[in-house]
């Protein structure tokens, strides 16, 4: 029988007062039992959030890690610089030079090379980039006045990675990568008044042809724009 809480706090009789003592440290070791633990529980329960949370950080900062190195693994490489070139390019082996007009001119025009490799030309040059189509001979030509060089490929005799090849061998500005179908060699590049023609992307004449006349001083033009003007279908 529970003592009453009179009985709780005194009894006349020895045993009875043992008894209600017993008790009363019974219910206080039981709530101290339940106080410790709903302690440890909680103490649980926060280091299993630590823990998540540890997880999800250590999670978190790999991913992130992870992405730097991929971006940096990852980025195309950047586009070559060069000097501007103040040679003639004669020297090159293959390299042919020739004597074209300049004149600005309305209609279509018959070039003496092919591709072109200078003559008269439309009054809007050809922004300079990468086309996946052909472009007009008229205004690129104009922009090979402003200095500009033009790398054409034959689209059924060279390969996808062959195009990314020459593309990675362009500086950002004043070059012109272009499809040109039905040439009689795989690959021209072309400056001023001076043509290149070789049959592979990683023919080494390709850079020393760009380095004697990117942006050659011995264009009609050296200093005009390549950008700005007309843009054909096609650009990247």
């Amino acid at each position: 029988m529970t003592p009453t809480p009179a009985q709780q706090r005194k009894s006349g009789n020895p045993a009875t007062q043992a008894k209600i003592e017993l008790t009363v440290k019974q219910q206080r070791e039981q709530k101290r039992q339940e106080k410790l633990a709903e302690y440890q529980k909680q103490l649980a329960k926060r280091r299993r959030s630590k823990l998540v949370w540890w997880i999800v950080g250590s999670v978190a900062a790999i991913l992130v890690i992870a992405a730097i190195v991929a971006s940096i693994v990852f980025a195309p490489a950047p586009a070559p610089t060069y000097d501007r070139g103040d040679s003639d390019g004669s020297s090159i082996e293959g390299v042919e030079t020739f004597e074209n007009t300049a004149n600005h001119v309305e209609t279509e025009v018959d070039y003496a090379q092919t591709p072109p490799a200078g003559g008269d030309h439309n009054a809007m040059w050809l922004n300079c980039g990468v086309y996946t189509e052909p472009v007009p001979n008229v205004n690129a030509v104009h922009s090979l006045e402003h200095g500009a060089v033009w790398i054409t490929y034959d689209p059924a005799q060279v390969s996808d990675e062959d195009v990314a090849a020459l593309e990675a061998q362009l500086p950002s500005t004043y070059t012109l990568l272009t499809p040109y179908p039905d040439m009689d060699t795989p690959i021209a590049v072309s400056a001023w008044n001076a043509q290149l023609k070789v049959d592979s992307a990683d023919d080494e004449r390709i850079e020393e042809f760009i380095k004697a006349y990117w942006r050659s001083t011995n264009a009609p033009e050296p200093n005009a724009a390549c950008t700005g003007a007309f843009e054909a279908p096609g650009k990247q």
